[in-house]
Formats: structure tokens, C-alpha cells, sequence
């Protein structure tokens, strides 16, 4: 909870400066292209108000999703940082669009620029303000995980390229009288329309939800092999409640002399280990049981395990267990999504150990490629 609280502070503070910066940046451009007959620099100035307004949603939604979970939500609000951050992009790319239409208006009825010394430094200094505000704001962003912040980082280096951009056309002008600012104007307004669909484009993306980071996979995973009883950790699913807010289930093979009472005991420290170390709820634990008593399962297990492996789509068999009583064999496979058909695969699996185990009753289950799994 105090991380959170400090995240959030951190979050706010920069957003802050940000507003602050963007209000300052945006009259004194708005000023200036409008005393230079600057269409470029003018939509400059609009592009520092939407920033500014980007700063105050990320605000707003960084207070929202700080929110206790309830009833209505249990899983609490951090998912609304994923919409702020939507919000931001569909800002940009709106002012994107308006920057545009502008300028297309301005090549078809073009005016002349009149650009002043003191217009020029003005401009030259928003350069130098904004690369800085940029590389903090997205440096804050990736350290405090914030995409809100990240965009608005993204965004302001990018205004500071278009403002040097206007320093170009103005230098053009200048040496050579051929105005150049309607034009770039237009090709201004095309980066911030193609900003402003990536940065919407990769927000949906997380909203729809994506596949767990891989790195926090495999160290969630050595976490939960790091006890002597566990031989294996399959099938993590990570469900994303907002940023580093994970909820999720692992499957562990165990032996099969385990007792109730010692896998009790022994998934509540795995469960409790996983939240200290990588701030991950583990809602559930499924257990794989190891033969341990039955000398022929483990020569079962390889010809099962050669049979499975010959087929590329398959990544990964786990979860054997041969019960020579019952007559029943049964295992995982994880089945890659390259297949042009993932049931059929299955299928063809299954007739195949059928064959090689015709007295026995198969239970096959198809798992997905949650997270990183590899050939084994």
C-alpha cells in the first residue's frame, strides 16, 4: 500500500511539472505565432494545451485508480490508468487532425510570415524545455510503470522536434524568402496523427490484455521451483488489474506422497513468497502429482514425452501421471499458436499415444502459451 501511495505521488508531482511547463511553453508560442503569422508555431501552442490537458487527465485517473477495491470491484480501479492513458492518445491524435485541416487551409490560402529575433530565441528556448521535460517525464514513466506518463514523455520530445522543425522553415524563410510553413505545418500535424494512433493502438492492446511479461514469468517461476518439493511450475496465467497489479494461478508438480496436510502447508509459502518478492496474488495453485511409486511410469513418460515432441506445435508436455490401477495415463501439452489448427494437433497427439498405450484411458488436456514455455 505504501508503494502504491509513493507511485501515485510521484506520478502527480511530475505530472505537475508538466502542466506547469506546457502552460508556460504554450502562451508564450500562442504569442508568438500569432504576432509572426506563424501558422506552424501557433499550432505548436495547441499542441503544448493538449499536453498540458494530457497532465491533468493522467492526474485524475492516476486518483481514481488509487481507489480501495470494493464490492462493485474487488479487484480495485487500476485499470483506469489503461483508459487516462487512452484518453491521452485520443487527444494527440485529435490535435493531430485539427493541425491539419489548419494547415491544408493555410497551403490553399497561404499567408507570409514575419518572424522577429525575439520570436526565434523564444522558440529555440521551447526546443531546449521540452527535450528536458520529455526525457524526465518518460524517464519517471518507465521507472513508476505509468504509460499515461510514458505517452506524455513520448509526446513532449516530439514537440520539441516539431519546434525545431519550425526553426528550420524559419531559417528557410529568412536566407531564402520561399515560406515554407503551411507545408510544415501539414507534415507536423501527420507525426502527431501517427503518434496519436501508436500510443492508442498500444494502450488498447493492454486494455484487451496481453501476454504476461516474460521476464516476470520465468522469475515467478524460479521463485516457485526454488522449493525442493516442487519439481516443476506450469500453466502461470497472469490476470492484469492495472499497472504491477497481477492476480494469477500456477500449476507445480509434486510427488505423489505428499500428504493433504503437507500441500496446504506448502502452497501458502509458495503463495506468500510470490507476493513478497514480485507483488503477484497467486488466486490458486494446481497440483501436478509425480509418480514416485511405479518404476515403469517413468520409462512411460519418455516414450509419451518422444511421441508429443515430434510434433513442432507442440512446446511443452507436463503434468504426467501413469495410474497402472485405474489404467489411465494423463498429461498437458502446450500447443502454439503458430498451429494452423491447435485442436487438431491435440487430436493427432492423442491418436498417436493411444496407439502406443492401447489399454489404457487417456486424459490429454490442450494448455495455451500463457507465458514463456519451451520444448523440454
Amino acid at each position: 500500500m505504501k508503494e502504491q501511495e509513493s507511485r501515485s505521488r510521484v506520478i502527480i508531482r511530475t505530472s505537475v511539472i508538466g502542466i506547469l511547463a506546457n502552460v508556460f511553453l504554450a502562451t508564450f508560442k500562442a504569442v508568438v505565432g500569432l504576432t509572426a503569422n506563424s501558422i506552424a508555431i501557433v499550432m505548436d501552442a495547441v499542441n503544448n494545451v493538449s499536453d498540458a490537458a494530457s497532465s491533468v487527465i493522467t492526474i485524475i485517473g492516476t486518483k481514481l485508480a488509487g481507489k480501495e477495491p470494493d464490492r462493485k470491484h474487488p479487484f480495485g480501479y487500476g485499470r483506469i490508468e489503461y483508459l487516462s492513458a487512452m484518453i491521452i492518445s485520443l487527444l494527440v491524435l485529435y490535435a493531430g487532425v485539427t493541425a491539419f485541416v489548419e494547415s491544408v487551409k493555410k497551403i490553399i490560402h497561404p499567408d507570409t510570415p514575419d518572424y522577429g529575433a525575439a520570436a526565434l530565441v523564444i522558440v529555440a528556448a521551447a526546443v531546449a524545455v521540452k527535450l528536458l521535460l520529455g526525457r524526465y517525464v518518460k524517464g519517471v514513466g518507465q521507472k513508476v510503470n505509468s504509460d499515461s506518463l510514458i505517452n506524455s514523455g513520448a509526446d513532449a520530445t516530439m514537440d520539441a522536434v516539431i519546434s525545431a522543425s519550425t526553426l528550420a522553415a524559419a531559417a528557410v524563410y529568412l536566407l531564402s524568402g520561399v515560406s515554407l510553413e503551411a507545408w510544415l505545418g501539414a507534415l507536423i500535424a501527420a507525426v502527431i496523427i501517427k503518434s496519436g494512433i501508436e500510443m492508442l493502438r498500444d494502450t488498447l492492446s493492454k486494455i484487451l490484455g496481453e501476454r504476461a511479461d516474460a521476464e516476470l514469468a520465468r522469475d515467478i517461476k524460479e521463485t516457485v521451483t526454488g522449493y525442493p518439493e516442487i519439481s516443476g511450475a506450469y500453466d502461470l496465467v497472469l490476470h492484469n488489474y492495472g499497472p504491477d497489479a497481477y492476480n494469477g494461478s500456477v500449476h507445480v508438480e509434486v510427488p505423489d506422497t505428499l500428504s493433504a496436510d503437507d500441500l496446504d502447508k506448502l502452497i501458502r509459502k509458495v503463495t506468500l513468497e510470490v507476493h513478497r518478492k514480485h507483488n503477484v496474488i497467486l488466486t490458486a495453485i494446481g497440483v501436478y502429482s509425480i509418480n514416485t511409486k511405479d518404476p515403469e511410469a517413468a520409462a512411460a513418460r519418455e516414450k509419451v514425452l518422444r511421441i508429443v515432441t515430434e510434433d513442432p506445435h507442440v512446446l511443452q508436455m507436463h503434468g504426467f501421471y501413469l495410474d497402472r490401477g485405474e489404467k489411465t495415463l494423463r498429461f498437458d501439452i502446450v500447443v502454439s499458436f503458430d498451429a494452423k489448427d491447435r485442436r487438431l494437433v491435440h487430436r493427432e497427439i492423442c491418436e498417436k499415444v493411444q496407439k502406443a498405450f492401447p489399454d489404457y484411458t487417456l486424459q490429454v488436456a490442450m494448455d495455451t502459451d500463457f507465458s514463456e514455455e519451451t520444448k523440454e
